[in-house]
């Protein structure tokens, strides 16, 4: 995430409920698919719970640059 766009979300953070509860869940999956690669192997399961949670990150991450378009 660029500087500029974290300087936007902490600015309208608290002013803008959509915006936080999607920043929340990007951190959520930015930690569980911290905790999977490190492990030095996945199981089927864990690799597909991987490529969901890499999916609704950025899922997470278009719908928060679509928010972020209105305070540019």
């Amino acid at each position: 995430m660029e500087e500029k766009d974290k300087l936007l979300i902490e600015k309208h953070i608290n002013s803008d409920e959509e915006l936080k509860k999607h920043f929340e869940e990007h951190i959520l999956f930015e930690r569980q698919l911290d905790e999977l690669s490190k492990k030095p192997y996945l199981t089927q399961e864990e690799e597909i719970k991987q490529k969901k949670l890499k999916k609704l990150k950025l899922a997470g991450r278009d719908s928060m640059e679509k928010l972020l378009k209105k305070y540019r």
